[in-house]
């Protein structure tokens, strides 16, 4: 098990929470605004601590944060910060090599970016270079809080589908915030939806319903499929 939380709760945006998850395991994890999704993952990364209850999770984790951009002024480039981010795990007095940094931005489609300050990029591509961040130590667990905002389709699809690549062959676990459930309704396998009035943990069939999503909200919500989308109105 490299997620566990035991009747969590961080007051007052919810309680009760018991989830449990495994190996190669992708869970959405959604809700409106201010319902508590990001303040999840950091009980998890241990910057935020419970009101009752546990969390244990593995050691290696990898956190793509909300975006925010970098200063226009810092004087790091994108090569840099991804190997801050490798160093943490390497021998006193030794860099991490330039072949293992300009892997990771390849493997997220950055490896143009390497040179450039980071400052200077745009979201998009600061986004891009924290999920190569994110990927530098081999993490047991993913982290991703609103990780496609500011992508545009093509690659919010190849984001996707390289955390699904790398839960399939690494066996790590995704924990993926999101408001808009479409871009990974492929991919993922179950769902925590924390409302204004509750939360509920199913496979997307059992949660996205409106008879669900109406208890949560104590309101009448619709979820209707459009062309193989899901939209929650």
């Amino acid at each position: 098990m490299l997620l566990k939380f035991t009747e969590a709760a961080v007051d007052p945006l919810w309680e009760n929470l018991n989830l449990k998850v495994g190996p190669g395991e992708f869970i959405a994890v959604l809700g409106p605004n201010g319902a508590g999704k990001s303040t999840m993952l950091h009980t998890i990364l241990g910057t935020r601590e419970l009101s009752r209850g546990s969390v244990a999770a593995t050691s290696k984790i990898g956190f793509i944060p909300q975006q925010r951009m970098f200063p226009m002024d810092l004087p790091l480039r994108a090569k840099d910060l991804v190997s801050l981010s490798l160093a943490h795990g390497v021998f006193a007095g030794r860099r991490p090599s330039k072949s293992t940094v300009l892997d990771l931005l390849h493997q997220v489609g950055a490896a143009e970016l390497a040179d450039r300050r980071v400052g200077k990029l745009s979201g998009g591509q600061q986004q891009l270079v924290r999920q190569a961040q994110a990927y530098a130590r081999d993490p047991e667990l993913l982290l991703c809080d609103e990780p496609l905002l500011s992508l545009d389709p093509g690659v919010q699809q190849r984001t996707v589908a390289q955390l699904d690549a790398r839960r399939r062959t690494h066996g790590a676990s995704v924990v993926f915030v999101t408001h808009g459930i479409n871009p990974i309704l492929n991919v993922v396998d179950r769902v925590l939806y924390i409302g204004p009035y509750g939360h509920t943990l199913g496979d997307v069939s059992e949660v996205m319903r409106s008879e669900v999503l109406s208890e949560l909200y104590r309101t009448h919500i619709d979820v209707v499929h459009v062309n193989g989308r899901m939209i929650v109105v």
